[in-house]
């Protein structure tokens, strides 16, 4: 995975969620085929549990939050609970790094008529916490707007 190609990407609601809702609490699961390159994403009110490889962990979860008044874009990814040792946690906190842009491009892209009826979402910040024992590992970084995302798949 390194480029987004929309025709390898799958989109799935989850109902009572659909395009126009809901905001709040609007979660994202975004799996993958390491033989294909398809990308699979769900969106509804919960996370899309059985689409989660619990052996591989290489998922990307997202969701809509409200605070003060802000909504943020806040996606979680696992890098370690234990059972991976630090240097394998090191290996995949470096890919996801490497991968979330491309993960948000297919969220956003995925999502785009969504934003079409809210588009002042496409300017909120987007936080990705990486989960993880080890200390070097556990963090939240900012990446950027949905914007920027949507604009790498359709440039003005």
């Amino acid at each position: 995975m390194s480029e987004f190609n929309p025709e390898k990407l799958s989109v799935t609601y989850l109902p009572p969620a659909s395009i126009f809702h809901p905001i709040d609490n609007r979660r994202y699961t975004l799996t993958h085929s390491d033989t294909t390159g398809n990308l699979y994403l769900s969106i509804g009110c919960h996370y899309d549990s059985p689409k989660i490889n619990t052996q591989m962990r290489d998922e990307v979860l997202a969701e809509w939050r409200r605070e003060q008044g802000q909504y943020t874009l806040c996606g979680m990814v696992y890098v370690s609970g234990g059972e991976f040792d630090e240097k394998l946690s090191q290996v995949r906190f470096m890919i996801f790094k490497k991968e979330l842009p491309l993960a948000l491009t297919a969220i956003v892209n995925g999502d785009d008529g969504f934003f079409t009826y809210y588009p002042w979402l496409l300017d909120a910040p987007v936080y990705i916490y990486f989960e993880s024992v080890y200390e070097q590992f556990n963090q939240v970084l900012y990446f950027g707007t949905p914007r920027q995302y949507l604009l790498k798949l359709n440039p003005a």
